[in-house]
């Protein structure tokens, strides 16, 4: 089945190796622009991009998915689009082009976690019974019918990264398990049971304050859910200022939150217990 890819983040690039690795290679890949990044504001490529340059594997990145390039996609007659963390709201005309349409891997059993962010929101709702939807993309956010879900256990929560590599890859051997079948005809969609949805929200950079007087498992999940950004972090009085201290490691054992490694502001990366004995007072 020639189908087309639309993503662009790391967890894009971990459903693409699983869906290689089972024998399915997208023939075109639709990313975003390359973005200035960094202090020096170097132009960049998606890690989606990077991906397909290595392996072969032609790009569009448009700005915007405009008629232009719904004429441009129309040409390719794909026979199925799959859509993985691509970050734009893709429009119907482009939704309905191939034969077996649109499908799309969501880290969530739907109709739980819709949105932007269901990951870190799992972490942080401590939601262990979680798992990976394949579904048919409607017009509606996260609304489509279900193809397939598996169900997976979190006995301890791990980084965000970690949690998005192991979410990611379980949702590409799903959805490689489910093309042949859908592409056969033999799946029957399943209508979501719109009346449990939750939503989850944008993350925004405030949302990683921790207060260390508050419940530390809370403070332990914040910390693994945002540890990549926008980081989790508390304000800390010196003699002259006030200072944030960001959290770069923590466990959670016999109960106890156990903050191992912070970022001072405006320092370097170091042991929380030498933070607390003796620097930025």
């Amino acid at each position: 089945m020639n189908f087309i890819f639309f993503g662009n983040s790391r967890f894009s690039v971990f459903i693409l190796e699983e869906l290689f690795q089972a024998g399915f290679k997208p023939y075109k890949i639709v990313t975003t622009p390359d973005k200035p990044e960094g202090r020096k504001l170097i132009l960049t490529p998606t890690p989606v991009k990077i991906w397909a340059q290595k392996n072969g594997i032609q790009t569009y990145e448009p700005e915007r998915l405009d008629a232009a390039f719904t004429d441009v996609l129309n040409k390719e007659a794909a026979d199925l689009f799959i859509v993985a963390s691509y970050g734009k709201i893709i429009p119907e005309a482009i939704l309905d082009m191939p034969k077996h349409e649109t499908l799309n891997v969501h880290p969530s059993l739907l109709p739980l976690y819709r949105g932007p962010s269901p990951l870190p929101t799992s972490i942080l709702d401590d939601a262990k019974e979680t798992g990976v939807t394949i579904m048919r993309i409607d017009k509606e956010v996260d609304h489509g019918p279900i193809l397939a879900q598996k169900k997976i256990t979190i006995t301890e929560w791990p980084t965000y990264e970690a949690f998005e590599e192991m979410m990611a890859r379980e949702g590409g051997k799903l959805l490689a398990e489910t093309i042949p079948g859908w592409g056969a005809g033999k799946i029957k969609e399943q209508e979501q049971d719109h009346s449990r949805a939750t939503f989850t929200k944008k993350v925004k950079k405030e949302d990683g304050l921790i207060d260390l007087s508050g419940d530390q498992y809370s403070i332990f999940r914040k910390i693994q859910a945002y540890h990549e950004w926008p980081q989790a972090y508390f304000l800390h009085k010196t003699a002259s200022k006030e200072i944030r201290v960001k959290v770069t490691r923590a466990s959670f054992l016999g109960g106890k939150l156990n903050i191992e490694r912070v970022i001072p502001e405006g320092g370097k990366e170091m042991d929380y217990k030498d933070f607390l004995h003796g620097y930025y007072r």
